[in-house]
């Protein structure tokens, strides 16, 4: 008959160590469904900013109109002329102009985001059947051949993100004995590889983009350099909470704030908030203004991924000196520790020779 065996101690510790490192995947489960659903669950506009063409009262009533019905869902104003609200859609002021008529016609830029363009349609659309007359779509700034959809940029920033932060957490853990500089040339290192790899998708694998490669090589540079440093920085403060950390600032805010799938307009305030300055948001909006929009307003979207990266830079720093000095505070106890089995070395020897003395003594 066999006797049963008892759980010892280190089952006990292993247990708790295990459900101590599961906390881990529940707070990113958590953390992912509170971002996604929150972001992505009910896409309805809010400020889509909106054009109609014309002078008269007409195009004025109809502004008005539509606004007060979209009751805060559209911000509506008359432009002059067609020229007038197609320059506006060329520089991402508006998302659509409206022309009415016998013929009316809706002008759309998809480059800038398709689901706003498509937001935009369904409600145009509805305009016209009203008036009972076909809608003429026209799109100023399609997106290209290979990216049907306009979100293939979105799944690029995915990639890109992907290959950064899996790479962090191989820096971070196999390569936490290696000194921070070694640690900040990998890091580097890595982030060029990364975006070649996503230049590789963007061109010539899947035609993502028809024009621009370079600066989209570009930006792929800086936006994984701006993760890989941010990562290695923060390793070294959060430690085995690294993974977690990083997948909330490049994963749950980032994905969800960039608009590779809506854009601010379409979303919750809190994403649209950090549209402004996440870094995500910098890369598919300085991506869509570099292919799309000839550069308009790109300045602001790069300024966005250096100044991530300057910051990954200086955490880098920080996180150096901070090694530096748990090194040297280690290398002092290592000394207390030996000048202190030293002392007691020393002491038994005295002792040692006091007890031969002594024997001596009771010799003779």
């Amino acid at each position: 008959m066999e006797v049963p065996v008892s759980a010892g101690p280190s089952t006990d510790g292993a247990l708790r160590h295990v459900l101590g490192h599961l906390l881990t995947p529940l707070l990113m489960c958590v953390g992912m469904g509170l971002a996604y659903l929150g972001a992505f669950h009910a896409p309805a506009p809010h400020d889509l900013r909106v054009d109609v063409v014309g002078s008269g009262p007409s195009a004025q009533v109809l502004a008005q109109t539509l606004q007060d019905k979209g009751a805060g869902a559209l911000d509506v104003r008359t432009v002059a002329d067609r020229a007038t609200a197609v320059a506006s859609l060329r520089e991402q002021g508006s998302f659509g102009a409206y022309i009415p008529g016998e013929k009316p016609e809706l002008l759309v830029a998809s480059g800038s985001s398709d689901t706003s363009a498509m937001a935009v349609e369904k409600v145009f659309a509805k305009v016209a059947a009203a008036e009972d007359a076909p809608l003429k779509v026209t799109d100023v700034a399609p997106v290209a051949s290979g990216d049907p959809t306009g979100q293939g940029v979105f799944f690029l920033l995915v990639a890109l993100s992907i290959g950064a932060y899996a790479s962090v957490a191989v820096i971070g853990g196999a390569g936490a004995v290696l000194p921070m500089r070694v640690r900040a040339l990998l890091a580097a290192a890595m982030s060029l590889v990364v975006s070649l790899i996503g230049t590789l998708f963007a061109g010539p694998v899947f035609h993502l983009v028809d024009r621009g490669l370079a600066g989209v090589w570009a930006m792929s540079w800086l936006y994984a350099a701006g993760i890989l440093l941010v990562g290695v920085g923060l390793h070294t403060f959060l430690r085995r909470w690294t993974t977690l950390g990083v997948m909330v600032l490049f994963v749950m805010l980032n994905f969800t704030s960039s608009g590779g799938i809506y854009r601010p307009e379409l979303q919750p305030g809190f994403f649209g908030a950090l549209h402004a300055f996440w870094n995500g948001a910098g890369f598919v909006e300085g991506v869509r203004s570099h292919v799309y929009f000839g550069g308009h307003a790109l300045g602001g979207h790069v300024l966005v991924l250096a100044l991530w990266l300057l910051a990954g830079a200086a955490l880098v720093v920080a996180a150096g000196v901070v090694e530096a000095r748990r090194n040297s505070a280690a290398k002092a106890g290592e000394t207390r520790v030996e000048t202190r089995a030293d002392a007691v070395g020393e002491k038994a020897r005295i002792v040692e020779g006091v007890e031969e003395e002594i024997e001596e003594v009771v010799a003779v």
